[in-house]
């Protein structure tokens, strides 16, 4: 059996994103399709002792309207590294884990990326080692892969020879029954992620935090944390009309 999982970049993902990278033997980042400004493709909140703060990677618009995540380019005008690196500091210093795991997360800073995609990969990529989660990795833009919605999808899983594809809950609505998977074979599995607590500063648990915000809290435990939600779920059973957390 192989599993693919397929996941447009994001900047510092929830523990959602890498509970899909721990189910699957494939990860692919979809970098191969449109961009969308002021998305989780650019930025994401953390917690701080003052609420929840927006850290935003700056990104050239001005005639790229129609750019694939691929091509955004980070703009250098807005110089962002050392802000974002010490605003994370600010809210995370007094985290029991901190100081043992903020190389690896500052390191991916360094140097300076041309490319948001890099960036953004290259972060999923230092926190999977920390967390210790080695899926195959991917990006579409490098395989030859056609179609748009669920057609470009079963085309990349069928590229990398997957029989099955683990999707986050909120696309079974356009997957479910979806033709293209049925013509390849390819069963779809769900993954109804149910988010855990775990120990956090800064006042009362706050969920759907980045998973830095773990990682820094939790330490080496962080791993069994997100595999305590996972919580793969048939299409049938979907389709049944079984409850499920949005």
């Amino acid at each position: 059996m192989t599993r693919v999982a397929i996941m447009q970049p994001a900047y510092l993902p929830w523990l959602g994103y890498f509970s899909l990278m721990d189910c699957v033997d494939h990860f692919v980042f979809l970098d191969c399709v449109q961009f969308d400004k002021r998305s989780w493709q650019q930025r994401n909140r953390i917690k701080t002792s003052t609420g929840l703060l927006w850290l935003t990677v700056p990104v050239q618009k001005k005639g790229k309207s129609d750019q694939c995540i691929c091509d955004a380019l980070i703009d250098k005008e807005r110089s962002f590294e050392k802000n974002h690196m010490a605003t994370i500091s600010q809210a995370y210093a007094k985290a029991p884990y901190f100081k043992v795991h903020r190389d690896a997360l500052f390191g991916t800073f360094e140097p300076p990326h041309d490319r948001l995609a890099d960036l953004t990969i290259n972060i999923c990529l230092a926190l999977a080692g920390t967390l210790e989660i080695k899926p195959l990795f991917v990006r579409s833009s490098e395989l030859d892969c056609t179609g748009s919605k669920d057609e470009l999808l079963a085309n990349i899983c069928e590229i990398l020879n997957a029989d099955t594809y683990i999707s986050p809950i909120g696309s079974f609505d356009y997957l479910h029954a979806s033709p293209a998977f049925a013509a390849r074979g390819i069963k779809i599995l769900y993954n109804d992620y149910r988010h855990p607590e775990y120990s956090q500063i800064n006042g009362s648990f706050e969920p759907f935090m980045p998973a830095i915000d773990l990682i820094f809290n939790e330490g080496g435990r962080s791993i069994d944390i997100i595999r305590s939600g996972q919580n793969l779920r048939a299409d049938d059973d979907m389709a049944a009309g079984a409850s499920h957390t949005p």
